[in-house]
């Protein structure tokens, strides 16, 4: 059987990106960001793209328009919520129900689940998909990602350095050495 196929057809995949786990992990481990478009066609290759979902929480003080606007360009479906700030200061917002719901939604219509995440929450997900059989494949950051997800995960794949870019004010001032 060739790669990226089941059977004679091209396997339909479905990729659901935590951005939030994304862009945090870019920053602390490469002051880089996340190159979107790059990104989406290593996962897909010659593979059929059913849906591409973007989760992103929204900080009230920071626009994401062009950020969110470039990514629907790219094919991503955008998902939005809001920070959650508590009373005690703290703030809540994360899309980890809002992933598994979708993708155990669509699963059927799939081959094949990629999560773009490295949090190990997702573990109990994982092996319901596969118990219904869908491939699952996980695509992260390898230092920042939970062993569990990698073990669990039909596939891991760690995200290269071509799939990044330098972000200026993520780089941490070296003239103080």
């Amino acid at each position: 059987m060739a790669v990226g196929k089941i059977g004679n057809s091209p396997q339909r995949i479905g990729v659901f990106v935590d951005v939030q786990n994304m862009f945090y992990s870019a920053k602390a481990l490469h002051q880089s960001k996340i190159d979107y478009s790059k990104l989406l066609l290593e996962i897909v290759g010659g593979r059929n793209l059913v849906r591409a979902i973007a989760y992103i929480v929204q900080k009230p003080d920071v626009d994401q328009s062009s950020f969110t606007d470039a990514l629907c360009r790219l094919g991503y479906e955008i998902k939005t919520k809001d920070l959650r700030l508590r009373p005690d200061g703290t703030a809540k917002g994360d899309w980890d129900m809002g992933i598994a719901i979708d993708t155990i939604s669509i699963a059927s219509k799939l081959d094949t689940v990629v999560l773009v995440t490295g949090d190990g929450d997702f573990v109990p997900l994982v092996e319901l998909l596969k118990y219904h059989g869908c491939r699952v494949e996980t695509v992260s950051f390898r230092r920042s990602t939970a062993i569990e997800l990698i073990n669990v995960s039909t596939k891991y794949t760690a995200i290269e350095e071509s799939m990044l870019f330098k972000e200026k004010k993520f780089q941490k001032n070296d003239t103080a050495n």
